[in-house]
């Protein structure tokens, strides 16, 4: 038997579309749309207060450091026209009248203005400098209060906007992971034939988590950037459109290097997608089956497989460190050459008059500003290139329809109930085919019927399509011809749960959850009684096994209970057959490897369990079908013998030589 092991993890991808993975992405936001409204409006607020803080420093610079005054006084000296700016005086005031007094000299009357030049300031005592400049003084004083009451708030609503989009981060992740995990239950037997553990696990984990960096990191504060940008370019229009414009000779270089280095940055995520789920799978294995592992002395080259795997994970770790490290510094270097534009440029008109000092001092803070929210941006594009990389593998599992399809009135058939199908009375195969790969059929013609209360064997060489039957019978695929009826009702019209919840599965290697021994006996029933759990544990003989436990029924059964025989957990699982109180009993080589001591305890559990059931055995020891009603032979996928133990016998066909060979 040969399933396709083509991971789906592999396919390529082709060019992604975000937009569509985004909208996908965006029922996941539906129930927190407020929360995100909040956010963006706080984001708005805060944007508004960071552009507010250049623009007070502009007014307190031209305001009270160097007022603007109207012109610039000229000056010849020695044939030399020099321009000087002035400070206006108000001679209303007792104070400065008598201070101006005190320095003809420096003072001169333009009119009815009073003035005196900034480079003649410093000829003043501190005491009188400090009594001219007294106004000044208070308002550089209230500009930074002001400055410091807008960088509390900025600190308050930036605090909040923070916690309001982690929190719906996290319920948005949870979410996502909850639809993951209901999806993954859902799917059929065959999608985990073809798709290990490592990957599946890698995909819940790393790249939901990769979607929280989404929800958080972009979602609001790409608001924040955009309006930072907008405002910022806003701003500088107003102050002096030409400066701006010359400031702005720049962006189209930076977009050209966003869009030229996204376009790569994507492959490279999507390739780190992939490796860290082939390290994780690795990982898995080697833990599975380290016992085989070491038993055949395979540590070197198992070990040289990971370190192969690791290797290119950190190739492809240091193809996206190298188109970082290229387009961080570019952006750096775009956002410094702009500094120094619009210093040579802005320097020159405040020399000239053009523009004053407050509004270089402004632009250059705002040109700063301009380029954060442009590495910003880049940044938040790197994230969402990388949480696209994910959504892309997380909504390939989403979007895998690989399920035992549900009876639906609206596909035609009308799916018929538990209570519809009733009591097992007759459980029939009509002409059934399977194949787990279409080109290579397994079961061919399969007919045969069990009632009520019959045991039935299924025996055969390995690969004849025994455990084929009983994963048909339990839906864990679906005939490929053919019918499988219970009680004349086609099984396909039962809901898989209303049938399975009629039939036990007890297998050589039962699988227990880590979880108490009660839940794992009682899967169907929070709070057994103890006269139920007393009752279950006689029939199973595990009475004496759960005393020997520490906590007895509410022992934790760490690791799958791995700590306990194979034995054991074959009791436990009979255990839990028990109190399903199943109609079809399914046993599949349930003694296969178990000593001799156990496999009696085994049986006579068995044959309590097995009363006045139904019963289905499959089984190589051939010793332990000898009582069946019927047998059936198979082989190739064939039935080519059925009767009874003492028919087959007589009959010195196939089942006979097995006898012989055992």
């Amino acid at each position: 038997m040969r399933h396709d092991m083509g991971y789906f993890e592999e396919q390529r991808l082709g060019k992604a579309y975000d937009a569509k993975l985004i909208r996908r992405l965006y029922p996941f936001t539906r129930p927190y749309r407020f929360l995100i409204f909040v956010s963006v409006l706080l984001v708005v607020l805060i944007s508004l207060l960071d552009l507010a803080v250049p623009y007070i420093t502009k007014i307190t610079i031209d305001r009270y450091v160097v007022p603007v005054f109207d012109g610039l006084q000229a000056a010849r000296q020695g044939g030399a026209e020099k321009s000087y700016r002035l400070l206006e005086v108000d001679l209303e005031e007792p104070g400065v009248r008598k201070l101006v007094a005190g320095y003809p000299q420096l003072f001169l009357v333009e009119g009815p203005r009073t003035v005196i030049r900034y480079v003649d300031l410093k000829k003043l005592t501190p005491k009188d400098l400090k009594h001219l400049r007294r106004d000044d003084i208070r308002g550089v004083t209230t500009m930074a209060l002001l400055f410091l009451v807008l960088i509390g708030l900025n600190f308050g609503l930036n605090f909040i906007q923070k916690i309001l989009m982690e929190y719906t981060g996290h319920m948005m992740m949870h979410d996502l992971r909850l639809a993951l995990f209901r999806h993954i239950q859902s799917l059929s037997i065959s999608f985990f034939t073809r798709n290990p553990v490592g990957r599946l696990v890698t995909r819940a984990t790393n790249d939901v988590q990769n979607m929280h960096e989404l929800f958080t990191s972009v979602i609001a504060l790409v608001f924040k950037d955009f309006f930072l940008l907008v405002g910022i370019a806003a701003v500088l229009l107003a102050m002096n459109w030409r400066l701006a414009l010359v400031s702005f000779a720049v962006f189209p270089l930076v977009v050209y290097t966003a869009i030229f280095f996204s376009s790569r940055i994507r492959e490279v995520f999507r390739v780190i997608r992939v490796k860290v789920a082939e390290i994780n799978t690795k990982f898995s294995e080697t833990i599975e089956g380290l016992n085989v592992i070491q038993s055949f002395g395979r540590e070197l080259s198992n070990f040289d497989d990971f370190s192969r795997l690791n290797h290119e994970n950190y190739r492809a770790g240091m193809r996206e460190i190298h188109v970082l490290a290229i387009f961080m510094p570019l952006i750096e270097v775009f956002g410094v050459t702009t500094v120094a534009v619009v210093i040579f440029f802005g320097g020159s008109s405040v020399l000239g008059g053009g523009i004053s000092l407050g509004v270089l001092v402004a632009f250059i803070s705002y040109m700063r500003m301009f380029f954060r929210p442009i590495r910003d941006l880049a940044e938040k594009y790197n994230i969402l290139q990388n949480a696209m990389a994910s959504a892309e593998r997380l909504f390939l599992i989403m979007d895998s329809r690989e399920k035992i399809p549900e009876p639906s009135v609206d596909a035609g058939t009308a799916a018929t109930g538990p209570d519809e199908a009733g009591t097992l009375q007759e459980l029939r195969f009509e002409h059934v085919d399977f194949a787990y790969v279409p080109t290579e059929p397994l079961l061919r013609d399969i007919s045969w019927h069990a009632r009520a209360g019959d045991t039935i064997a299924i025996v055969g060489p390995t690969g004849s399509g025994k455990t084929s039957i009983i994963n048909l019978i339990i839906r864990f695929y679906d005939v490929a011809s053919g019918r499988i009826l219970w009680n004349g009702h086609d099984i396909k019209s039962i809901p898989a749960h209303a049938l399975r919840s009629r039939i036990a599965l007890v297998t050589q290697d039962p699988t227990l959850l880590s979880d108490s021994v009660k839940a794992n006996i009682w899967r169907h029933k929070e709070h057994p009684s103890e006269k139920e759990v007393a009752k279950v544990l006689a029939a199973s003989n595990c009475t004496s096994l759960v005393a020997r436990l520490p906590q007895g029924v509410d022992t934790l059964l760490e690791g799958g209970g791995s700590f306990l025989s194979s034995g054991e957990r074959q009791l436990l699982s009979i255990a839990r057959a028990f109190a399903s109180d199943p109609e079809l009993i399914i046993l599949d080589e349930a003694t296969s490897y178990i000593d001799s001591q156990t496999e009696n305890k085994i049986q006579g559990a068995l044959a309590t369990l097995l009363t006045g059931r139904t019963a289905i055995v499959v089984a190589h020891r051939l010793s332990t079908v000898r009582k069946a009603d019927s047998i059936l032979v198979l082989e190739q996928g064939r039935i080519i013998e059925t009767g009874t133990h003492e028919v087959l016998m007589k009959k010195k066909g196939f089942y006979f030589r097995l006898n012989h060979l055992q």
